[in-house]
């Protein structure tokens, strides 16, 4: 596998690792397994992303943590998520990886939703010296109400932005975005993204941080901002990561129109 000269973001779908339709957390492991495998030939820069699927969105909207601050709802659903890191963590180092967990809770603070600032260092300091930073969806403290869920969707981006990125990749339970007829779209840009929007649903599963269209706007926002083009693709199809840490364009690339994308 071909290494990376600058920072690669891998993002994970909570549905790709959970089984997002029960309604406490239940794991996919050998999906995880299967993941591990995929990475563990990457040499380079790699931070992981990974969503919550059954270990926090369902606690998330049982205490409505999108509406009102619950101080209960808010500690039981970080511990949820939490419990899905670590499981990713240790498969991950069974497999020969160096990698530890980063709980947004302990580095983020966000105002009215959205993140506000994020203690970075010690990310930077963990891929100088070979550790893989493993971060995660969950709860953080919000100045403005209390406490915010944060989706893996908006901590991507973020980490993007902020950091040397070179690649970008959103790995999904779909084959990429798909139009009316059950078919990827190959690129999105802010040209086309009102006549594909409507074709781009949230997601089927309890999901309080906006789906599929979630993930879109974010990663179009961000290419607005820095240019900086991300796929979204099937991480559940075998091979899927691994073709896209070798810098295979795959699924749905998100792009600025003015950006020639380079895959």
């Amino acid at each position: 596998m071909v290494s990376s000269e600058g920072l690669t973001i891998l993002k994970i779908g909570g549905s790709v690792i959970t089984d997002k339709k029960a309604d406490h957390g239940v794991v996919k492991i050998n999906e995880i397994q299967r993941i591990a495998k995929e990475i563990v030939g990457f040499d380079g820069k790699l931070i992981i992303v990974h969503g919550a699927g059954s270990f926090g969105h369902p606690q998330a909207k049982r205490y409505a943590l999108n509406e009102e601050f619950n101080v209960i709802g808010s500690v039981i659903t970080h511990l949820s998520v939490k419990e899905l890191c670590n499981i990713v963590v240790n498969v991950l180092n069974e497999n020969g990886m160096c990698a530890l967990g980063v709980h947004p809770m302990c580095c983020m603070l966000a105002d009215n939703g959205r993140i506000k600032t994020m203690f970075l260092d010690q990310i930077n300091c963990m891929l100088e010296r070979g550790i893989v930073p493993v971060l995660h969806g969950d709860v953080v403290m919000d100045i403005s109400v209390g406490t915010s869920v944060i989706s893996g969707d908006q901590i991507v981006p973020y980490l993007a932005k902020h950091m040397k990125t070179n690649l970008l990749g959103i790995g999904s339970a779909t084959e990429g975005v798909l139009d009316d007829k059950n078919s990827t779209i190959p690129v999105i840009t802010s040209k086309n993204f009102d006549f594909v929007k409507k074709h781009i649903g949230g997601s089927e599963n309890t999901d309080v941080t906006g789906g599929m269209l979630g993930k879109v706007k974010e990663m179009l926002d961000l290419s607005h901002n820095t240019s900086i083009t991300s796929l979204i693709f099937d991480a559940g199809k075998p091979g899927n990561i691994e073709r896209f840490l070798k810098g295979e364009r795959i699924g749905t690339a998100i792009m600025h129109e003015q950006e020639n994308c380079r895959f």
